[in-house]
């Protein structure tokens, strides 16, 4: 069942403007089940319209649900903490807590702005409020995250890896508490207002790639004011159907521009300084599939953030701890199997090759993988490809290209060429896929002309 919803920025006491324009939206494209208002439903000159919706002279539209005061001024129009009718179809939703409707739909809303004072004042939430919906929902063992999640203040860092929130700077911006919230509830959507901005960040993940099971994406969508001047989006349509009602492969699907979380960050640098690891109890970490358990140590995590824009220095290539069959001065290197000799990398054929064609680009340094490579060898891999690309084009061929990183310290780049006519890139595409799910092998796709040692 697809349930149509609509969501809204600050209202701030204009109910006409508000659902004049619900009403318009829903003579066009027909019913919606709810609204949701999020931000500042009431304003300091509400008093007036507001009367007549309390009164029953006027009735909204549609079943609207509204968050708490966010100052003290409007602290008055909820006379109760724990949720209430305000007036008929419009029902406040309570300080904190999750709301289930009808159809399955889960959804878990926080009222007010973040305190640092306790006790908080009634507008307000504290750590406490949040620690404790959390607990109340992550206690369930099969809670794999809610539908909609409803606050006011934005989160804090929500635009880290992503497109731009405009003139909100996100780092200074919105509730550490609430991205806190976000990244442990993981919403499908959630909607936050107060900043009179309108903002609909990509999508983002909530598990880590090649570590944990994937899962659905989480949307934040920002809103406007109601009947702001500048024309920012206040009214958000959606259709949702509820997660428990789900094929758990369609609800995990990731979309092709889906980005890092944005709140992996603040939650590792904060379990940082809550408990500084000793060395020997540092957690080793899997860098995609850790085939080798067994043997050895597994490579450190150097704990440093992917994503950062420093300029790498030129790495040096490392020294193999033991004999290499890959670097070009050892004695274990098949010096018949080397094709052509360049200044950083050469290119050999296969030992044992998948076809009599199959070659491999390899650097003449000692690196381990495609992120270690300093610039001119990358450089000089890309003019090996596109020679590549030319000479297997002239033989009515294209190629597929991958690095196989297992149990090797020397990186090799696999090329494997393929029939043109048989093979469109989308094939080889269905059949990557197709092969990886047999295998049980989750693949992610790098959205095109993204640099690799980002991601």
């Amino acid at each position: 069942p697809l349930s149509r919803r609509l969501a809204c920025g600050d209202v701030e006491g204009r109910l006409e403007a508000l659902f004049g324009r619900v009403r318009a939206i829903q003579s066009k494209s027909g019913h919606f089940d709810m609204l949701l208002c999020v931000g500042n439903f009431f304003g300091a000159t509400s008093e007036a319209e507001w009367a007549e919706y309390r009164t029953g002279a006027k009735k909204a539209p549609i079943p609207t649900y509204v968050l708490g005061a966010n100052d003290q001024e409007t602290v008055s129009y909820f006379p109760d903490v724990s949720g209430c009718e305000l007036a008929e179809n419009i029902t406040y939703l309570g300080r904190r807590g999750l709301y289930s409707g009808t159809s399955g739909l889960q959804i878990a809303y926080l009222s007010g702005t973040e305190s640092q004072d306790e006790p908080a004042p009634a507008y307000t939430f504290s750590a406490k409020d949040v620690s404790e919906l959390k607990t109340s929902l992550l206690s369930n063992p099969n809670f794999k995250g809610v539908d909609i999640l409803l606050t006011s203040p934005w989160p804090r860092d929500v635009g880290t890896f992503a497109n731009s929130a405009g003139e909100i700077d996100t780092k200074k911006c919105g509730s550490k508490l609430v991205s806190d919230l976000a990244a442990s509830l993981k919403p499908r959507y959630h909607f936050a207002a107060l900043e009179k901005a309108y903002y609909e960040r990509l999508p983002y993940r909530n598990h880590t790639v090649l570590q944990e099971t994937p899962q659905h994406v989480s949307r934040f969508i920002a809103l406007a004011d109601v009947g702001n001047t500048s024309k920012k989006k206040y009214l958000y349509a959606f259709s949702i159907t509820p997660m428990s009602l789900m094929d758990p492969t369609e609800l995990v699907k990731q979309p092709q521009d889906v980005t890092e979380n944005p709140y992996r960050k603040s939650r590792k640098e904060a379990q940082k300084t809550k408990a500084p690891l000793c060395a020997e109890e540092e957690p080793a970490c899997q860098f995609f599939f850790d085939l080798n358990k067994h043997q050895g140590k597994k490579r450190p995590s150097d704990g440093k953030e992917t994503g950062n824009s420093q300029p790498k220095q030129a790495k040096k290539p490392s020294q193999p701890t033991g004999p290499c069959w890959f670097c070009l001065a050892s004695p274990d290197v098949e010096k018949h199997l080397v094709v052509s000799i360049g200044t950083h990398c050469y290119l050999a054929l296969a030992k044992g090759g998948l076809l009599p064609d199959h070659v491999l680009i390899l650097p003449i340094g000692h690196y381990q993988s495609v992120v270690d490579l300093s610039s001119e060898v990358v450089e000089e891999v890309a003019k090996y490809k596109s020679a590549l690309k030319e000479f297997f084009r002239s033989k009515g061929k294209r190629y597929v290209l991958f690095e196989r990183n297992y149990r090797t310290q020397h990186l090799q780049l696999q090329v494997i060429p393929v029939p043109l006519d048989h093979c469109t890139p989308e094939d080889i595409k269905e059949s990557f896929i197709a092969q990886a799910q047999e295998q049980e092998i989750e693949l992610v796709e790098i959205p095109e002309h993204s640099d690799i040692t980002q991601v």
